[in-house]
């Protein structure tokens, strides 16, 4: 039995040894197959990350931020071999000057076309569009107005560092309901300076009260001095400011008078806020709002049904010397050392689509760039002939750096009417600055 077991043992230990040999040869079969098929799925994430290629996209109006969202969502939709980061800042000067400190240049930038544009521009950390063909298709009044930000005194620097996006425009927006009620044609607004006073008057005898204004916000008061200062202030008079050649007295006294003036017909409370001011306007209860286009997606919030007119301020007694106050909201670049010129610039083409760009004009009520500029809104139509004809002069405070505080100085002309004290103060300031600015 013994044998017999040894032998059947025998028998059954060759079958259990070659049990487990099959066994172990098939866990490495096993093993090799899984190695293998998660080799090929690595190998296969590793080839589909290197083949897309992460934008960083630097985002700074935050009332934007759901459109480019979008404009973003439909991108990467046709274009699946490329990502966007997009970064929304609630700071973008700072954010994006600590962004360059750190050599950390985003590839793709939206910015808003004021001094600190062209502070950022004048260093070369944006590209130079100046020759490309793109720019052959632009309102040619917003391209000279980006190239007039950069900051430098020399004409040949003046080149082209970012792409106008969408346009606003400063001057007033008006109630044309109330306008009615007063006998006033609101197609038809002032063309000259004593014809804008005499409508003033008007209003004031109808018991309307003229102008709003929101001196509690002092950054308001900005609004009609940029629009009466471009029709009475050339741009080159701010260069003439940077080499010392003249002075504020020189070149802002007027103006500053006419702000003074246009403030006596604020017969209401003048000490309101921004926000009190729109609803105020869109209540019907003045009848003009000096500010600009910006401010009108703000009135509409509050009366979506409000019939609503833009003008141009004008500033002097020749219908034709008028100048639309005008700027580049929101410019449009890309870092000028990127690692991916070619997708940076593909998204940049799509943004600067036609599509694209009425689109965002109409969520913000504001300009396109094109040469056939549109509007987003049927307000602004009577400002249009201005960006056709190319009558457009830049915001004068982009001329002035932020660590001035125009505002509160132009908030104290307004309630104060001292004239020689604020042109004294901007110049004490613009000095102080100057002596620790080199170009």
């Amino acid at each position: 039995m013994r044998h017999d077991f040894n032998n059947q043992l025998g028998g059954d230990s060759n079958v259990i040894g070659s049990r487990v040999k099959f066994m172990k040869v098939f866990r490495r079969v096993a093993t090799a197959i899984v190695a293998a098929a998660i080799g090929i799925s690595m190998a296969g994430c590793g080839s589909t990350s290197a083949n897309v290629v992460t934008l960083d996209f630097f985002q700074f109006k935050s009332e934007a931020a759901d459109q480019f969202k979008k404009m973003v969502q439909d991108f990467e939709a046709q274009n699946p071999d490329i990502k966007i980061n997009i970064n929304n800042s609630a700071s973008a000067q700072t954010d994006l000057r600590t962004r360059l400190v750190k050599n950390r240049v985003p590839d793709v930038i939206t910015f808003n076309g004021d001094i600190n544009f062209g502070q950022f521009a004048a260093s070369g950390v944006f590209h130079d569009f100046t020759n490309d063909p793109i720019v052959k298709t632009l309102n040619p009044g917003m391209v000279q107005i980006a190239k007039d930000l950069v900051q430098t005194t020399n004409p040949a620097k003046k080149r082209l560092y970012g792409l106008p996006f969408a346009g606003n425009a400063s001057g007033y927006i008006y109630n044309k309901t109330v306008w009615r009620k007063a006998g006033v044609d609101p197609n038809n607004p002032p063309k000259t300076w004593s014809e804008l006073i005499a409508l003033l008057q008007k209003f004031e005898k109808a018991g309307i009260t003229p102008i709003q204004a929101s001196l509690a916000d002092s950054w308001t008061t900005q609004a009609p001095f940029a629009s009466l200062s471009g029709t009475l202030v050339p741009a080159s008079e701010y260069t003439k400011l940077k080499k010392g050649t003249t002075t504020f007295s020189k070149i802002w006294t007027t103006t500053a008078e006419k702000e003074v003036e246009l403030y006596k017909y604020a017969t209401s409370d003048k000490g309101v806020t921004y926000q009190q001011a729109t609803q105020n306007l869109a209540a019907g209860k003045v009848a003009i709002l000096p500010l600009g286009t910006y401010a009108i997606p703000q009135v509409r919030l509050v009366n979506a049904k409000a019939d609503l007119g833009f003008a141009q301020l004008p500033a002097t007694d020749n219908e034709s010397d008028q100048i639309l106050t005008a700027g580049d909201d929101v410019m449009l670049t890309m870092g000028a050392n990127t690692k991916h010129p070619k997708e940076a610039m593909k998204f940049i083409k799509f943004l600067m689509s036609k599509k694209q760009l009425e689109e965002y004009a109409k969520a913000q009520s504001a300009f396109t760039p094109l040469k056939e500029t549109g509007i987003g809104d049927e307000a602004l139509k009577g400002v249009l002939p201005f960006f056709k004809s190319g009558k457009l002069a830049d915001f004068s405070d982009h001329y002035i750096p932020a660590s001035i505080n125009i505002g509160g100085y132009l908030q104290t002309l307004a309630t104060t009417g001292n004239v020689s004290r604020f042109t004294s103060q901007m110049q004490t300031d613009w000095d102080k600055v100057q002596a620790r600015t080199f170009e």
